[in-house]
């Protein structure tokens, strides 16, 4: 890969675990883009000691959609050709809270799913008249088949998944490619203090699984791979005992 990788989420433990992956594999140039930019000193230390060339900071919110065609069109400006841009923000939020609280729910979903169709309609624009590109955009098993336990995050990420799927076919013949990535739960930060689910998987594992992915041209990976025949069969489970599922 010979061109700029950019991590819209620069704090995100998978985010950072991508792109400190394809450093170590040849990429040189990458840009973390996040709230509070100027507070990414082990972030940059992470890439440069993987050997990244050059590391540079943007001020990106997510949530302030009416920003997105200005921030992304000068990452393109100044940092492209643009490789691989990797969508790594998001928030989980609180399940009781946005039960009784309408927009804490709305903020789930703001961030979760409608920041990201703003920023992915503009990058895939952005990549069709470059000619090329990847985008890596993480679901969640969550949003597969949603659970009553998590259904404000899990219809977020349902949402997601649609959207990049639709959008990975439009981008068909473009140049552009887009890799689907559905993780299970997952034990970082974002996680701290819950009980692990089965099948759980770390960063670094989801991030190995992302990066092989991207190689080969897949347009969607689950991690573990387990998880696609686990699911498989849970969309068959009675709505009775569907909802009585733990998160």
């Amino acid at each position: 890969m010979s061109g700029t990788v950019v991590v819209l989420g620069g704090r995100s433990e998978i985010g950072l675990a991508v792109a400190t992956r394809l450093a170590r594999q040849g990429s040189r140039d990458f840009v973390l883009a996040a709230r509070r930019s100027h507070d990414l000193d082990a972030e940059e230390a992470a890439l440069r000691e993987a050997g990244a060339t050059t590391v540079a900071r943007v001020e990106f919110d997510a949530d302030d959609i009416d920003r997105h065609p200005d921030v992304l069109g000068e990452i393109m400006t100044a940092h492209g050709p643009v490789d691989v841009v990797v969508t790594a923000f998001g928030i989980l939020g609180d399940q009781q809270r946005a039960e009784r609280d309408a927009a804490h729910a709305l903020a789930i979903v703001h961030t979760d799913y409608t920041a990201h169709v703003s920023v992915l309609t503009h990058l895939a624009n952005l990549l069709r008249a470059q000619g090329s590109g990847n985008l890596v955009v993480f679901s969640s098993v969550a949003g597969v088949r949603v659970r009553r336990a998590n259904y404000v995050y899990g219809s977020a990420k349902a949402g997601l998944d649609g959207f990049a799927s639709g959008l990975a076919d439009a981008l068909a013949g473009s140049g552009v490619h887009l890799l689907l990535v559905r993780p299970g739960f997952v034990v970082g930060r974002m996680t701290d203090g819950m009980s692990p689910a089965p099948f759980s998987s770390t960063p670094g594992q989801v991030a190995d699984a992302t990066v092989a992915a991207l190689r080969r041209g897949r347009h969607t990976v689950w991690v573990p791979p387990i998880l696609r025949l686990a699911f498989g069969a849970l969309r068959l489970l009675p709505r009775p005992l569907w909802r009585r599922l733990p998160r």
